[in-house]
């Protein structure tokens, strides 16, 4: 199973300190993150797309780019990348290059996006945002997976003879996921192409996302690509610890309290009841993060959200020593030892997509 941690890119003030980090320290405190990601063993950095403020990762791929020289080992990915208002000629031709600099250590995550100003920014109506999304998706598949596309739609101008340049690395397009929490329409064209299902469970009771978990999965199967349980599916979370529970709470909760992204509503103690967030000892972490599977299913790939609402580097730094020492450890045992054997442990690599597909021209 993968573990890793995805970020928004939020610029917010501390409120223990009244401190706002620039737009240029905030980013370079987010490759830090991803390099320190690496070091403590996780498996997955992910960055969302923003293009309006309080955010500043607008260019996925020139984060990832930079973070990929850096790095040897982690998968590098989105957590959003905006098929809705990016070209999918751009979103081809970007993420095959980003794969060639990375050596395979890319996939991606689709999503519509949901602040209403960003679609006329981009010269996108939002009331299109479900059509605008399957349309760009297929013709993105086309870019990858043809080597000539010729192509006519609705939201765009058509494409006669044209070639995506670089072609994905070894002809492998990257894996992509489908990141939704609210739409069955996405839920089923991840499941059409056998694609992956992000559910990023981190606002929402559990109940809608098992609807739409179990949407996706019984959609898998129906279009031929294993049976319902081996679908690959992603999870959110949201954890703050310290070794003494009390102190967790004590230390993150001004940092809720304040934080923009809750829209001050419901008190830290209900949030934690209602959501996945977890704030407390890396034991209330770990228990709370095994129950995901009794509620949506044995999954492949677990994402936290860790250094949002204006928490300082140094403090995330600690977090994720805490989640790569004393929880993913245990987590990876847990989850292993609980999956069956028919249901694959971990979405599909580069490495393994390019071994299958030497294996299946070997029996051919």
């Amino acid at each position: 199973m993968q573990f890793g941690i995805f970020t928004v890119g939020d610029v917010t003030t501390d409120p223990t300190t009244g401190t706002t980090p620039t737009e240029h320290e905030r980013i370079k405190a987010m490759t830090t993150i991803a390099k320190h990601a690496e070091e403590v063993g996780l498996d997955v950095f992910a960055t969302g797309e923003h293009h309006n403020k309080p955010f500043v990762p607008s260019s996925p791929t020139t984060m990832l780019g930079y973070i990929a020289a850096q790095t040897e080992k982690i998968t590098l990915s989105t957590s959003t990348t905006l098929i809705t208002t990016n070209d999918p000629v751009k979103i081809a031709e970007d993420y095959a290059m980003l794969q060639h600099l990375a050596e395979g250590r890319v996939d991606l995550m689709m999503g519509r996006g949901n602040t209403a100003p960003v679609y006329p920014w981009f010269g996108k109506d939002i009331r299109a945002g479900i059509p605008l999304a399957l349309e760009n998706y297929q013709l993105l598949r086309r870019l990858w997976d043809e080597e000539v596309v010729n192509w006519q739609g609705e939201y765009r101008t058509p494409l006669q003879g044209f070639t995506s340049t670089p072609r994905p690395l070894d002809g492998i397009a990257p894996f992509v996921w489908h990141g939704s929490i609210r739409s069955p329409e996405i839920a089923e064209i991840a499941a059409y192409h056998g694609d992956g299902f992000f559910a990023n469970n981190i606002f929402w009771p559990k109940e809608h996302y098992i609807e739409l978990i179990n949407l996706y999965r019984r959609r898998y199967e129906h279009y031929g690509h294993g049976s319902a349980d081996q679908a690959i599916v992603g999870l959110g979370g949201q954890v703050f610890m310290r070794k003494n529970s009390q102190d967790a709470v004590k230390e993150f909760r001004p940092y809720f309290d304040n934080a923009p992204v809750y829209g001050h509503g419901p008190s830290l103690e209900e949030f934690t009841e209602q959501t996945p967030l977890t704030v407390g000892s890396p034991e209330q972490v770990i228990e709370k993060t095994l129950a995901f599977a009794d509620f949506f299913g044995d999954y492949q790939r677990q994402l936290f959200l860790m250094d949002h609402a204006g928490l300082p580097l140094k403090t995330v730094l600690e977090q994720l020593d805490l989640l790569g020492e004393e929880v993913v450890p245990v987590l990876r045992r847990e989850f292993a030892a609980r999956r069956p054997a028919h249901v694959p442990d971990n979405p599909p690599t580069h490495a393994s997509m390019k071994a299958a597909r030497e294996a299946s021209s070997v029996t051919a």
